[in-house]
């Protein structure tokens, strides 16, 4: 099923043995798009320790009482490696909890193939300037940090930019919670196109910019323009998702 992906934020997470805190972000990699981890805040259970799960742990989303149940107990959790997440995540982290959990680090597959999107631009983390600034200050190296890793929280509101021109910011991502992957960028074209919101596959992102705080397209604004119209309220159907899909020439998901 498709959410909204920062509807999913502040959800309770429960694991198989009582409370385990609350979901703060979602990271995600920028060449398969696939939901990597979910950043867990502890709260008091861990002392406001923040941890990362990976999605195959998870076992039912209750959007009714706003909350996720992960598979896992919670000594578990607390006796994984790195649990401490003060730095950027780096890859030696990720095998670590990988190994750890037995978790298989090429879960899912990939859902849009290589070369789909590519930077050698600094990697987004969700981490605040004062703690990267204290990680460097104690010698870790920044750039340890996975390049491909991206927060969700930190895309929305980044500027969506056509090869001709700008169409607006990122309002939102939909996700898939059954393959863990976002299908598509909410995009609110306000003030070029007004009122209107589109949706736009990874499949169309030549590169996410971050400095800039911008994402490039390969897609012209003529096109954006005439393709299917969506509103936020309406849900997107299979029928809407075809022709979506054929309007841009995308493979279908």
């Amino acid at each position: 099923m498709l959410r909204v992906g920062s509807s999913l934020v502040g959800y309770d997470v429960e694991a198989s043995d009582g409370g385990a805190g609350k979901v703060q972000d979602i990271l995600f990699d920028d060449t398969s798009w696939k939901i990597r981890w979910l950043v867990i805040d502890t709260g008091g259970w861990l002392s406001g320790r923040r941890v990362l799960i990976h999605p195959s742990a998870v076992g039912r989303l209750d959007p009714a009482s706003a909350a996720l149940q992960i598979k896992l107990a919670r000594q578990t959790i607390e006796n994984a490696p790195g649990s401490l997440l003060d730095r950027p995540v780096s890859q030696q982290q990720e095998k670590s909890l990988y190994d750890y959990y037995d978790w298989d680090p090429a879960w899912g597959g990939s859902s849009f193939g290589q070369g789909t999107m590519a930077s050698d631009l600094e990697p987004v983390m969700y981490f605040d300037q004062d703690t990267l600034r204290g990680a460097a200050a104690d010698g870790f190296r920044l750039d340890d940090g996975d390049p491909h890793l991206r927060s969700l929280s930190e895309l929305r509101g980044y500027h969506v930019h056509a090869t001709d021109g700008d169409i607006g910011h990122v309002q939102d991502m939909l996700l898939d919670d059954a393959r863990w992957v976002i299908d598509y960028l909410i995009v609110d074209t306000s003030n070029w196109w007004m009122g209107q919101h589109v949706l736009i596959s990874p499949h169309a992102v030549s590169e996410i910019d971050c400095p800039g705080r911008k994402i490039l397209l390969r897609i012209l604004k003529a096109k954006i323009r005439s393709s299917p119209p969506w509103k936020p309220a309406e849900t997107v159907s299979s029928a809407y998702q075809t022709d979506l899909h054929g309007h841009y020439e995308w493979p279908p998901y």
